[in-house]
């Protein structure tokens, strides 16, 4: 999900320098959304650790 994030955020860059302002606008602003949901689920993951003492993907 951070690379879907990163792919928008360098797509709006591209397209801000292109002119095309409302393109980069939704893309920033769909890479801001992204962005924060993979910050949520890493907390969470990191929250899930420390409370179990083990990491999340170990079986």
């Amino acid at each position: 999900m951070l690379r879907w994030a990163l792919a928008f955020l360098v797509f709006a860059l591209i397209a801000g320098v292109l002119g095309f302002t409302g393109i980069a606008g939704e893309s920033m602003s769909i890479a801001r959304i992204l962005f924060f949901i993979f910050l949520v689920l890493f907390i969470i993951g990191l929250v899930y650790s420390m409370v179990t003492g083990r990491s999340p993907a170990s079986k």
